[in-house]
């Protein structure tokens, strides 16, 4: 046993992974984030109060919190995954460790599961601190939905992860590759509902949507954007539990929108763009 742990850690994606979770760790800003998590968790709970009375069950808390994930969430995975290797590759560091008897994938394999590592634990420790806290508070609270917000939570982190780290190999200067990260996130936060929006304007179903409903058609494009997905993903494991006046809008989705489907979608994502980033990584000339 201590020899299969001893290999492990001496693999190179150990080796690799470790340091980029030490050089992570020491940066300020993944502390205060996860902190910021922890804090707006139970300021959300607190500020439930607004549809009953005291602290409020984590099924409120997470309707709450969606939005806040949907903003910071894919920052941080953005921030993280910018430079990985564009930064390195600028540094001079990249040849020292071209040269080293590590493989390309190798390298990729390790930094992404360490900065990986790095975005899960902020997310877990953030929201796990404040969930117990919530406990404490509220009688008879069920952990398993809230379990699911954050593993959902963390699924779509990685997307925006491996799409920063695939921008990384892509671009050559890291300005560009923070431009490539901050146009991603407009786009799927911003530019891409209202381009949906648009389509629903030209297909005569925006009074649907507005109501809380919309055709499978409409819901079937949505797809295409992985904060569609997280959202529909969390909606639909929450239960019955949402009280009235704690959304705008009821939400009604088609028959074909399940939880397998929406994790599938985001697996894809992180399968995709590991790939993609792999074969550019084994293509880029250092």
């Amino acid at each position: 046993m201590n020899n299969i742990l001893e290999k492990i850690l001496k693999n190179p994606i150990s080796i690799i992974a470790k340091k980029e979770i030490m050089d992570n760790v020491r940066n300020l800003w993944i502390i205060i984030m996860t902190v910021i998590f922890a804090v707006l968790t139970i300021a959300m709970s607190a500020v439930g109060s607004y549809f009953s009375e005291g602290f409020q069950d984590l099924e409120i808390t997470i309707l709450l919190m969606m939005s806040i994930v949907q903003l910071l969430v894919p920052i941080i995975a953005l921030m993280l995954g910018y430079a990985a290797i564009v930064g390195e590759v600028e540094k001079g560091s990249m040849n020292m460790l071209i040269s080293l008897p590590t493989s390309r994938l190798e390298i990729i394999l390790g930094k992404l599961f360490g900065l990986g590592g790095v975005l899960s634990f902020t997310i877990l420790v953030g929201f796990g601190i404040s969930g117990v806290i919530i406990g404490l508070l509220v009688p008879n609270i069920s952990y398993i939905e809230y379990i699911i917000f954050i593993i959902a939570t963390i699924l779509v982190g990685l997307v925006y992860l491996y799409i920063a780290f695939f921008f990384s190999n892509l671009f050559k200067k890291r300005s560009t590759a923070l431009g490539g990260a901050i146009f991603l996130w407009f786009f799927f936060n911003m530019f891409l509902p209202f381009i949906l929006l648009g389509i629903a304007w030209g297909g005569a179903a925006l009074s649907d949507i507005l109501a809380g409903s919309a055709p499978d058609w409409y819901y079937l494009i949505e797809l295409i954007n992985p904060i569609s997905v997280y959202t529909a993903l969390v909606y639909l494991n929450i239960g019955g539990g949402i009280p009235a006046g704690a959304t705008s809008t009821p939400m009604q989705y088609p028959e074909f929108y399940t939880s397998e489907l929406m994790v599938l979608i985001l697996l894809i994502w992180i399968i995709a763009f590991f790939g993609l980033s792999y074969w550019r990584f084994s293509k880029k000339d250092i």
